[in-house]
């Protein structure tokens, strides 16, 4: 399925990147000379769906105005003539993106998010949302493949954590039997990168979150499905795995960039 709309929650506080995320919303936090959310929508793009509808919240003000001052230039190769200061690019960012932004409220849930922007979403059988705070190596095209057959009114990415915590089992009398990394302890977590039908309306009440109460309606109702992906899945939630995709980015191994690659990939 090519060019479903996608939704990008954007207006959350970032608690986790407080002192940062106070002058920046995490959605803008940079990985090289762009923020983490042209990473996102440069990878939806990349497979034919380039229609994003943006729920804006904190920070709301720096995400419109980075988009109304696009500079092509930052990201692109381009001939400057300096006679007559006349700028020819040679390829272009988002010439094709479709980009609506609402303003969805700064202490708004990801749930009450998403029905803010209900009405732009007419007519659309399925569409896409995502946190905007993660990057993947997906090959997107199939996995929607899998959660449009699966029958389910919602489908998440499953992924394992990258975090660095351990996981240890205590017993009554408080001495710990094992201690190992949560990387290694086979739990699948939600990576977001949802992949939504219209009747998920039908299960989210109001001033609800989008995973507590609906998903758990969605799961007595066998309606709710994960794709496990074992590739790469990376979260942008502290200043460490920030660091982590940009030293990926500045290396140039970022996995997430798959518009680099000699041919497009569309469904």
């Amino acid at each position: 399925m090519s060019n479903l709309k996608v939704v990008l929650f954007c207006g959350g506080l970032g608690l986790r990147m407080r002192d940062y995320s106070e002058k920046i919303p995490k959605p803008m936090g940079l990985i090289g000379p762009r923020p983490i959310l042209w990473h996102l929508m440069k990878y939806y793009a990349h497979f034919g769906h380039n229609e994003f509808i943006i729920c804006l919240g904190h920070g709301a003000e720096m995400v419109k105005q980075y988009f109304l001052n696009y500079d092509e230039t930052i990201s692109n190769d381009f001939v400057l003539d300096r006679r007559s200061r006349d700028v020819m690019l040679l390829s272009s960012d988002i010439d094709e993106w479709k980009m609506t932004f609402l303003d969805t409220g700064v202490k708004a849930s990801v749930g009450e998010r998403l029905v803010a922007v209900r009405e732009h979403l007419s007519g659309e059988d399925v569409f896409l949302a995502n946190y905007s705070d993660g990057l993947t190596d997906l090959h997107l095209p199939t996995y929607i493949d899998y959660a449009v057959n699966s029958g389910c009114t919602a489908t998440f990415l499953a992924v394992h954590s990258s975090n660095t915590m351990h996981v240890s089992q205590v017993e009554d009398d408080g001495k710990v039997n094992s201690i190992y990394p949560l990387t290694e302890s086979g739990l699948w977590i939600n990576g977001g990168f949802f992949v939504l039908k219209r009747e998920i309306f039908d299960f989210i009440g109001p001033g609800e979150d989008l995973v507590e109460e609906p998903f758990y309606r969605l799961i007595l109702d066998r309606q709710l499905g994960a794709y496990k992906h074992r590739g790469f899945w990376a979260a942008m939630d502290t200043f460490k795995e920030r660091q982590a995709l940009e030293d990926l980015y500045v290396k140039g191994t970022a996995p997430w960039e798959v518009w680099k690659t000699a041919t497009t990939d569309r469904a």
